[in-house]
């Protein structure tokens, strides 16, 4: 088996391919082109997005050639696959936003050289489509009673599917044909959920472009996907009680971030390590035999880095330290200034953490105080009417704010 499939199988990056034995002898050749798709629904990536994004890397690493396509023509619709119900429609104007934000995240990630990394935007030969010669050359192609064979489409038609999204799964065929056309891409890798879409564009392929032996050979293409990443405890990896973990630093920050990696699951921690660092499996196998905290504040560490750079994962990692462990510098914690005279006049603690945005709201504030969770710097606070002044500040006139064992942060008082 081809080395470059050995280190995804190894690492948790395989599920099912379209063939893999004639997949695994056209690497052995020498590189292949392939791509990876995502959809800017959204200004921001989360950390569930990036597992073929990771995958592309491994690929790359091993010689061969990745593509990130950006569906600035396929947002406009959304996929089925995976979703309960049709995705919100939302502006052109904001979807190009997007694209571009996308676009930064993954240059940042992957690092764009335009030969063994590339960007494209199915924008570019979606949006002007002739809806009759696309039904002509395209629509031809496909079975609706194959497409109502694949688990996106059932499960979809039980609650409600529209004929937009029916749609979908042409357009992404049709990308990985111009891809083909444009790169000549070979290879389209994705998760699990995907198959379905990324069989129909092996298959309109070979409908298109094939039909004898040698051209059949010409065109080969190839569909691999991953299983779905989804914790110990069966829900989906990169979702907290606040929602996803996002790349952009406005939406998560560095810290929750770097929190979010620090506090998975026992049972978790290799798995995650393989999937979303690039540290070499004997490594890997070393630390999780070790100490599991200090483990973990490895994991923590290592895919900050790779997502946000060493210089914020250090801070991070410092923060985190000086947070929960008295080391490290202070000033990397999440801060929030608060004006001096809040505190000469005394401030009521349910306020405190309010302002904080530890609580969303001061009931939430009141119960956090009764149930125990509740201290500032290092004191356990049980009085909801407990009043903090100047007084309760550090040495460096400060106050370090936990909830819970996870929440924390430091109050700088101007």
């Amino acid at each position: 088996m081809n080395a470059a499939i050995e280190t995804l199988k190894e690492r948790g990056f395989f599920a099912q391919c379209t063939d893999l034995e004639g997949l695994s002898a056209k690497m052995d050749k020498g590189p292949v082109t392939f791509y990876v798709g995502c959809d800017p629904t959204g200004a921001s990536l989360h950390i569930g997005h990036m597992v073929p994004f990771f995958a592309l890397r491994h690929l790359r690493n091993a010689g061969h050639h990745g593509i990130a396509l950006i569906g600035g023509g396929t947002a406009r619709i959304g996929d089925p696959s995976g979703k309960t119900e049709m995705r919100k429609m939302i502006t052109y104007e904001q979807i190009d936003s997007n694209v571009e934000k996308i676009k930064a995240q993954l240059d940042r990630f992957i690092g764009f050289d335009g030969t063994t990394a590339l960007s494209d935007n199915n924008k570019n030969w979606l949006a002007d489509l002739n809806y009759i010669d696309f039904l002509r050359d395209i629509g031809s192609c496909f079975s609706v009673n194959r497409m109502l064979t694949f688990e996106a489409y059932k499960q979809r038609l039980e609650r409600g599917l529209s004929f937009i999204e029916f749609n979908y799964q042409l357009l992404q065929a049709y990308d990985f044909y111009m891809l083909h056309q444009r790169h000549g891409c070979c290879l389209q890798i994705g998760g699990d959920d995907q198959w379905g879409n990324i069989t129909a564009g092996v298959d309109l392929i070979r409908r298109k472009l094939g039909g004898t032996t040698e051209l059949n050979k010409e065109h080969e293409v190839f569909g691999l996907t991953f299983p779905l990443i989804t914790r110990s405890d069966g829900k989906k990896m990169g979702k907290t009680e606040k929602g996803a973990i996002f790349l952009d630093p406005s939406l998560t920050s560095v810290f929750e971030f770097f929190q979010y990696w620090r506090n998975v699951a026992d049972a978790d921690v290799r798995k995650f390590f393989l999937l979303f660092t690039f540290l070499p499996v004997a490594e890997i196998d070393s630390i999780v035999k070790g100490d599991i905290n200090a483990a973990k504040e490895r994991l923590a560490y290592e895919v900050t880095k790779e997502i946000h750079g060493t210089e914020d994962a250090d801070k991070a990692l410092s923060g985190a330290r000086a947070a929960f462990s008295g080391a490290g510098d202070k000033s990397s914690m999440p801060t929030v200034e608060l004006s001096k005279s809040l505190f000469e006049a005394g401030m009521n603690v349910c306020d405190l953490y309010f302002e904080t945005k530890l609580c969303a709201t001061k009931s939430d504030a009141r119960r956090l105080i009764q149930q125990g969770g509740a201290s500032i710097n290092s004191k356990n606070i049980s009085d909801v009417k407990a009043v903090i002044s100047l007084a309760d500040a550090d040495s460096d006139g400060e106050f370090v704010i936990k909830a819970g064992k996870k929440k924390i942060c430091r109050v700088v008082v101007e």
